[in-house]
Order: C-alpha cells, then sequence, then structure tokens
C-alpha cells in the first residue's frame, strides 16, 4: 500500500500543475483584468480636481492620482485596455508593474508555480494583505460549515439509506421519500432566508442570532460558554446546508443496499440460518457503503467551496466561498490562484484519502495488486 500511496502522490504533480496551466490560461485571456478594473474605476471619477482617491469594492488601490495621471489632456492615445484612451501611458505602466504584467505570460505563470512550491502565495491585488492570511483568516468558518455540514448529511443519510432499503416498500419508505423530494426541491439559500425569517428575530421567533460565527464578546466568554456560542451560532447555517444535501446521499445509500441484498452471497447467507442482523451488518454493509464512501471527498470539498457561498452571504459569514466569489468578481488573481490551488490540492488528497477508507472498509480489496 506504501508504494500505491507515494505513486498517488506523485501523480498529484503534474495533474496540479495541468489544472493551473488550464485556469491560468483561461482566467489571463478573459477581458476585465485588474488592469482594466482600475480603468473602469478611474473612468467613472468626474471633475478636475488636483487630488483624488480611487477605491475598488474591496480595498484600496491607488491613493492619489494626479490630473497628469489621468490624462487632462483629452486626445486620444491608442492602448491595449479598454477605456484607457485619454489616461497616461506612464500611469498604465504603472499600473502594470503593481499587478505584474510588465512580463510575459509564461514567466508570470512559472514564477507563480515556484513560489507556490515553498506556498508563498503573494499580496492580494486590492487588499492591504498578504493572501495567506486572508485564506488563515476565513478558514475557520468554511471549515465550520463544511466539517459540521458533512458529518451530519453522513449521519442522518445513512442510516436512513440502510432503514428504507430494509423497509422497501412500506408507508415508512412512501413518506420518507415524499419527504427527501421536497428537500432536494427546497434550494438551501431559500430555505435559510425561511429559517432565518422563523428563529432569527425575522416575524416570530428570535431563538438563533442573525449573522457571524460568534458573538462579540466571544472573547470574554469562559471556555464552555464559548462552544455554547459557537453552536448557537452555526446551528441555523448548518441545518440550511443539510436540508438539501442528505436526500440524495440517502437514496444512495438506500439503492445500495437493495442492490447488495438481492445478491447470491446473501442468499447464501440465509440460508445457512446467520441472523438478520449479521447478515445486513456484517456482510451486506460493507459491500453497500463502497459506492457511498467513495463520494465523501467530493462532497466534503464541495461543501467548503462552493456549497457555502449562498449562505455565507444570508447568515453574514466571512468564509472562503465568499472570499473567492469577491476575488473573482474584482479579478483578484493572487486569491484566485490561491485558492483555486488549494482547493485542487485538497481535493486530490481528498481522493487519496477515499481510496484508503477503501482499505479500511473492505480489506480485501488491494490497488497495489490491481495495478499489477
Amino acid at each position: 500500500m506504501t508504494t500505491y500511496i507515494i505513486r498517488r502522490l506523485l501523480l498529484m504533480i503534474p495533474t496540479l500543475f495541468a489544472i493551473m496551466v488550464i485556469n491560468f490560461v483561461v482566467i489571463h485571456v478573459a477581458p476585465g483584468g485588474p488592469v482594466e478594473q482600475v480603468i473602469a474605476t478611474l473612468s467613472g471619477v468626474g471633475g478636475d480636481i488636483t487630488e483624488r482617491v480611487t477605491r475598488t469594492g474591496t480595498g484600496e488601490v491607488i491613493d492619489q492620482l494626479s490630473d497628469q495621471q489621468l490624462g487632462v489632456d483629452t486626445g486620444a492615445i491608442s492602448s491595449k485596455y479598454r477605456g484607457a484612451q485619454g489616461l497616461d501611458p506612464e500611469f498604465i505602466e504603472e499600473l502594470e508593474q503593481r499587478f505584474g504584467f510588465d512580463k510575459p505570460l509564461h514567466v508570470r505563470f512559472f514564477q507563480t508555480m515556484k513560489n507556490y512550491l515553498f506556498f508563498d502565495f503573494g499580496e492580494s491585488f486590492f487588499r492591504d494583505q498578504s493572501v495567506t492570511d486572508l485564506v488563515l483568516d476565513k478558514m475557520p468558518v468554511s471549515i465550520s460549515l463544511g466539517l459540521w455540514t458533512t458529518l451530519l448529511v453522513y449521519l442522518i443519510s445513512i442510516p436512513l439509506g440502510v432503514i428504507k432499503a430494509t423497509r422497501d416498500g412500506t408507508p415508512f419508505d412512501g413518506w420518507t421519500t415524499v419527504v427527501l423530494i421536497i428537500g432536494t426541491a427546497i434550494p438551501g439559500f431559500l430555505f435559510a432566508v425561511f429559517l432565518l425569517v422563523i428563529f432569527a428575530g425575522g416575524s416570530y421567533l428570535d431563538w438563533f442570532p442573525l449573522s457571524g460565527l460568534t458573538s462579540d464578546n466571544w472573547a470574554e466568554l469562559s471556555w464552555f460558554d464559548r462552544i455554547l456560542d459557537y453552536f448557537w451560532h452555526i446551528t441555523l447555517p448548518v441545518i440550511a446546508m443539510v436540508i438539501g444535501g442528505f436526500a440524495g446521499l440517502a437514496m444512495l445509500t438506500k439503492n445500495s443496499f437493495l442492490d447488495q441484498i438481492n445478491q447470491q452471497y446473501v442468499l447464501t447467507a440465509r440460508s445457512k440460518g446467520l441472523p438478520e442482523r449479521r447478515v445486513l451488518y456484517g456482510h451486506v454493509f460493507r459491500n453497500a457503503m463502497l459506492i457511498v464512501i467513495a463520494g465523501f471527498p467530493g462532497a466534503f470539498v464541495g461543501i467548503l467551496f462552493t456549497g457555502s457561498l449562498l449562505i455565507e452571504i444570508i447568515f453574514s459569514l466571512d468564509g472562503l466561498g465568499l472570499l473567492g466569489f469577491e476575488a473573482a468578481f474584482n479579478r483578484d488573481y493572487p486569491v484566485m490562484f490561491a485558492t483555486l490551488y488549494f482547493f485542487s490540492l485538497l481535493g486530490l488528497l481528498m481522493n487519496l484519502l477515499g481510496d484508503l477508507m477503501y482499505t479500511i472498509v473492505d480489506p480485501r480489496i488491494d490497488f497495489e495488486s490491481r495495478e499489477t
């Protein structure tokens, strides 16, 4: 198994490199880069004044711009950037140097990859903060949402799927299927709004806070009160994310169990007089869980990054999902590529973890012997 793990780890290097190459080229070819973002902001500044302050949606980019930089001379100046006519070419060059666009594309890419090898993700274009600090600052929110949501989804879905499989065709199976269909049909963000209205001081009850991961006086609380405060804040967001996530997994578990129950080895075990409980949990469970475990890495990464974006916005939780959205909207390339690199690497590692969990659930699986 050690050889297989080493081989998989080595395979991650070209895979991660290919992911970064494709996204690096696509993002840089797409119009509306950071230089154009600043130019668009400048074009909306009116008045003939000597000193102007320009800000983007996420942070300060240029503190002071003189009339000479803004090109008071309205003569047309050709530029490769849209909306740059009338701006001083030297100012455009300064912007390119600030964002590193004075170097060829391939030079920027290999320099970025070299820095990433040492986990140097650079500085944000539009925030006065390093990318590493930004990611670490947002990590607790996303980890909280992703971890608790994934755990609850699996803790609910697997037992429910097993029970539905053992009671297939009964009234219990029927009405739980209706509940699962309704849970799948209702978007998570819509259910989040419903929870806010009902339980967070909207029109009815005021049981939970409207926003944030902790209270303002969290640092002054005891450890026990901090734990209670944390779960008090995270309850509604996690419930909103769980509602839309456990239905599909529960049906997958049920169908996997039904498929295994109809196999010949189950009939043989029953004919030998083995107790039904031992047949289900000693033989069927191990085989049926393989397909469920296979989806765990993707489910966790998806919930951690993309699945929580709207939930973070609704509950005012400043996590990685919101950070990535703002970075893409503002063309903050260092943050975009750093989050892409981080989640791609995390996804590859989680896929390897999923394979290792295969061998834990069913020791008969040997990936090394299958590759020889």
